[in-house]
């Protein structure tokens, strides 16, 4: 595998163009599934000081490279240096090869930050732009662009989605009182970051239990007013009729097969939220990729009240799980915690 390199291009170079691709990825992200969301960016053959970009529309519309290449057009497309943080796909789907539109817009020179697993594309993409005479560079910004789109990557390796356990607690690791009542715990720049993190997401999932109790409504509600999708509503087991969280998808059975069927409706990426039955499950199974914990400056203040997980633990100190943690960030007067597995 090539590394990475930074290449002349006036004033940008592969690692700050590759940054660009990233963030035009980013914009996108929770809009594309089942397909990756990319970004690509294009230094033009003809004016270097020219840049164009382009990411993934949502499913049946264009790719991020062929997109950019509509942006540059034919003048600035031939001869250019073309970043993109996905191998780009060289079979027909939805959309045709974008492969033979970077071939027949005469780019010179491809920069790839991660090839992509699909077995229908898995290298033939770079094969046939290299086939064709170009140049292609991978391995820039791959280890970023592999965060990025791990919930992509894992899908297209094992058929499940990524699954990102969301919980709010007290420092004391106490999600309600004894009896019951949790509002709110965190405030409320914690809870417009979990609205972000639905909005980044497939679909959500409850327990049935959460869904009698709290009667979650699971929607995704951003304050700038842009139309939002929403994710899909997952019930384990069965929701009652007249709940909010209607119309949802009700699945049981082994949660191993309830990823599976998931994995093969197009979700990529599977936000958690049920209570403390629901965590405990899915954490005790091995199946959480990413945690997500929201600690407020509370303390209940004793051992009555609802803990983050409902069910046996770790026995003995040598079998404590241990993750690695991502990030610790100040949300208002709460923390935002994220660990990985």
């Amino acid at each position: 595998m090539d590394g990475p390199q930074v290449g002349d291009h006036g004033d940008h170079g592969d690692l700050e163009l590759m940054q660009r691709a990233i963030a035009v990825a980013d914009s996108v992200r929770g809009t594309t599934a089942p397909n990756p969301w990319v970004g690509c960016v294009i230094v033009s053959g003809h004016d270097p000081a020219q840049v164009f970009e382009g990411a993934t529309a949502p499913p049946g519309g264009p790719h991020a490279e062929v997109t950019a290449l509509a942006q540059a057009g034919d003048l600035h497309s031939r001869g250019s240096t073309l970043v993109t943080t996905l191998e780009p796909c060289v079979h027909h789907g939805r959309t045709p090869p974008c492969t033979d539109a970077i071939i027949a817009a005469g780019v010179a020179r491809v920069v790839i930050a991660v090839e992509d697993p699909d077995p229908n594309v898995a290298g033939r993409g770079v094969q046939a732009l290299r086939a064709a005479g170009i140049a292609v560079t991978i391995g820039c910004g791959g280890g970023e662009v592999s965060e990025q789109l791990a919930p992509y990557l894992k899908h297209r390796a094992t058929g499940q989605p990524w699954v990102v356990l969301k919980m709010a607690a007290s420092l004391d690791a106490r999600t309600a009182a004894p009896d019951g009542t949790s509002r709110w715990i965190t405030g409320p720049e914690a809870r417009r970051d979990v609205h972000r993190l639905r909005a980044r997401s497939d679909a959500i999932l409850v327990g049935a239990g959460t869904v009698r109790i709290d009667d979650p409504e699971l929607t995704v509600r951003l304050e700038d007013g842009a139309t939002q999708k929403q994710p899909l509503r997952v019930v384990l087991g069965a929701a009652p009729p007249g709940a909010r969280i209607h119309p949802a998808l009700e699945l049981s059975g082994a949660l191993a097969d309830v990823l599976t069927e998931l994995g093969r409706r197009g979700v990529l990426q599977l936000l958690v939220e049920g209570g403390a039955s629901v965590a405990h499950d899915f954490h005790a199974a091995g199946l959480v990729d990413r945690y997500v914990l929201y600690l407020a400056p509370l303390l209940f203040g004793g051992d009555d009240g609802q803990p983050l997980f409902a069910g046996p633990g770790a026995g003995t100190i040598a079998d404590v799980w241990r993750g690695k943690l991502v990030s610790v960030e100040r949300l208002g007067e709460d923390l935002r915690v994220e660990v990985a597995a």
